[in-house]
């Protein structure tokens, strides 16, 4: 297994056989089930599709997917996810017990939003003087040339909305998996508040 999806808990520190205390992540990870198989014969690439967290409301979900939830005999899941996995066999539960102490995965998810937020905090500028009059401050600068090209250049860093979109966090460590909580131990932070949903994957 080299994958399962899980629900941020929050932030916490644990402490080790030596005393040690590390900052930990708690994610609520699993069960998870797997829906449907894609093969290479049928699909032209060979993954599973997973669920995790069922929804209440079968209305939110497309007439397809609805059709693979009672294929499966389960109820709508709130979130689904493909992962390159093998050897796996439709509603099978994927758990925590794959995982253990010290292995390495990557955590993927929505960040947090903060607004609309200028080019100082947005994409880390220095900004002008801030004092003597230099009316600068915080302001962009200039962000063209006016004879050519005059327009601005693409992938200019300007103000705008900050946040709020998926974000990956590679070679994270597992500190301790609670198998009959559903609970992994992910030393450092994740993406997301609290209640964010999240993607693991173990890495090579």
């Amino acid at each position: 297994m080299t994958g399962i999806l899980g629900r941020k808990i929050g932030m916490t520190q644990v402490y080790d056989e030596n005393g040690r205390m590390w900052p930990v992540t708690v994610v609520e990870a699993g069960p998870c089930c797997v829906v449907q198989v894609k093969t290479l014969e049928k699909d032209g690439y060979e993954a599973v599709k997973v669920g995790f967290s069922e929804q209440k409301k079968e209305k939110n979900v497309t007439k397809p997917m609805q059709g693979v939830f009672k294929k499966v005999g389960v109820g709508a899941y709130r979130l689904l996810r493909e992962f390159p996995m093998g050897d796996l066999k439709v509603g099978e539960l994927l758990t925590v017990d794959k995982f253990k102490k010290g292995d390495r995965v990557a955590v993927s998810g929505i960040s947090k939003g903060k607004g609309f937020q200028g080019v100082m905090k947005r994409h880390n500028y220095a900004g002008g003087p801030g004092s003597h009059g230099s009316m600068f401050n915080r302001a962009p600068g200039s962000i063209g040339a006016s004879s050519y090209p005059s327009r601005v250049w693409k992938n200019k860093g300007l103000p705008g909305h900050m946040g709020s979109e998926r974000v990956t966090v590679k070679n994270l460590s597992i500190v301790d998996v609670r198998a009959e909580q559903n609970l992994i131990l992910i030393h450092g932070a994740v993406p997301g508040s609290k209640g964010t949903y999240l993607e693991i994957r173990k890495e090579d």
